[in-house]
């Protein structure tokens, strides 16, 4: 097992958990009802390719605005105006009537869900010590895939009983409880918050502690050429990330002449291998960095280790089109790509604590951008030349990419404070 902390951290760390949970819940649901979608509305698959894009445009943006409110005004208000967006939205989805529509409520989704994670890290950063944060990153990122695995069959299930429209409806009612809890929990400064102990106060970096939310202004100049190589990998990541969570369920769907249930299956297995890869990439990340004290290998090389075997399992995914070697590969490089996802969170936290909101967002906008492009692409590919694996084709060139910039990362060089922005100086690590 794996330390967590006290009371109040480990309680903190399972409200991120349902959120996380929720949040690919209402990212993953559009590809788990895709078939049903696409056969009601007349979509062709470049159209649904499309559809599932729109999500991506206001998710890149909104990364960079949820980040600066985040740092700016904390994590409690962001988040639970966050959840609010995700539930109405997802309500909302079950009422579209062709490309448009759907187009529309999955680009206001991609707001609210934008400003999503970048407010979690602020979050972190204040409840969190130095040494747990790969581990939280880890288990809450875990918890996300896992709602990425429980939703093709629970989406599959109500389609069964009710409809792909009333289904939407169901989802979207989770959202809008957690933001009730979040609200009725959270507080932005765990030092006024009850379940927290003395100890578990005192492992925190005094930086961390401050009751100031707001660090003053990002220091922009400085801040996006340290993170541009932290963008460039996660975009390499995010490419192939991004097929799995639109494309898989039809992929394995058509792919491998599967029902919807038996689909569904396979589909959750795979997120389920992620949700393994997540937790194990922070915890591994963890133990090597206090094995070694180095940053650069717990955070750079691993995450390059982790493209590597991803990238290695790719090939032959691609390649064979027997079943089960051909999903076993699959899932095998999304449990190796979901390794990185905790250490390249991590990074962001590593590289400006202050601002790890704004750091985070432009490393997810990245990834984000990387999601606009990618399912219209492979479904552009597909539409020519009716082969399900051959746009991984591109991946594969990505990933080679991104594991040589990983070494430019350097999550061992924290952002070092000028004497215009007193607000980023910190200690030393």
């Amino acid at each position: 097992m794996f330390y967590l902390g006290g009371r109040g951290t480990r309680n903190f760390i399972l409200v991120l958990c349902i959120m996380y949970f929720i949040l690919y819940v209402d990212r993953v649901n559009l590809a788990a009802a895709a078939g049903s979608i696409q056969k009601d509305l007349g979509l062709s698959n470049t159209e649904l390719g499309i559809a599932f894009s729109a999500f991506n445009y206001s998710y890149a943006s909104f990364q960079i605005v949820g980040g600066w409110i985040a740092d700016r005004f904390g994590a409690r208000l962001t988040l639970a105006v966050c959840a609010l967006v995700w539930a109405v939205t997802t309500m909302l989805t079950g009422a579209v009537g062709g490309l448009f529509s759907l187009f529309a409520v999955r680009l206001v989704l991609g707001m609210g869900e934008g400003a999503t994670l970048p407010a979690a890290t602020r979050a972190m950063i204040n409840w969190m010590s130095r040494d747990l944060r790969g581990v939280a990153q880890g288990i809450t990122h875990s918890a996300s895939r896992l709602g990425a695995a429980v939703t093709a069959p629970v989406v599959a299930f109500l389609i069964t009983v009710l409809s792909w429209r009333w289904s939407f409806v169901v989802l979207g009612t989770l959202s809008a409880l957690w933001a009730i809890l979040w609200l009725w929990w959270f507080r932005d400064d765990p030092r006024r918050h009850p379940a927290m102990t003395a100890a578990e106060l005192a492992s925190l970096p005094v930086t961390d502690q401050s009751t100031r939310v707001a660090a003053g202004r990002v220091p922009w100049r400085r801040l996006v050429p340290r993170m541009l190589p932290t963008m460039i990998v996660y975009f390499c990541m995010g490419w192939t990330g991004w097929l799995f969570v639109t494309w898989m369920p039809s992929l394995f769907l058509h792919n491998y002449g599967l029902d919807l249930k038996s689909s569904a299956f396979f589909t959750s297995g795979t997120f389920l291998a992620g949700m393994v890869g997540d937790t194990v990439g922070g915890v591994v990340s963890d133990a090597i960095l206090r094995r070694t004290g180095s940053r650069q290998i717990a955070r750079s090389l691993l995450i390059a280790v982790c493209m590597v075997a991803g990238l290695a399992a790719l090939i032959p995914a691609m390649l064979i089109h027997e079943m089960i070697l051909g999903i076993a590969g699959f899932t095998l490089a999304y449990f190796f790509l979901e390794s990185a996802v905790a250490p390249m969170w991590t990074v962001t936290m590593d590289v400006a604590p202050e601002y790890a909101g704004s750091a985070s967002a432009l490393m997810n906008a990245s990834g984000a951008v990387a999601g606009i492009v990618s399912p219209v692409v492979f479904g552009r590919i597909l539409d020519l030349t009716g082969n399900w694996t051959l746009p991984f084709a591109v991946s594969i060139g990505l990933l080679l990419v991104g594991i040589v910039t990983t070494w430019w990362m350097r999550p061992d060089r924290p952002l070092v404070a000028a004497p215009a922005d007193p607000g980023l100086a910190m200690a030393g690590e």
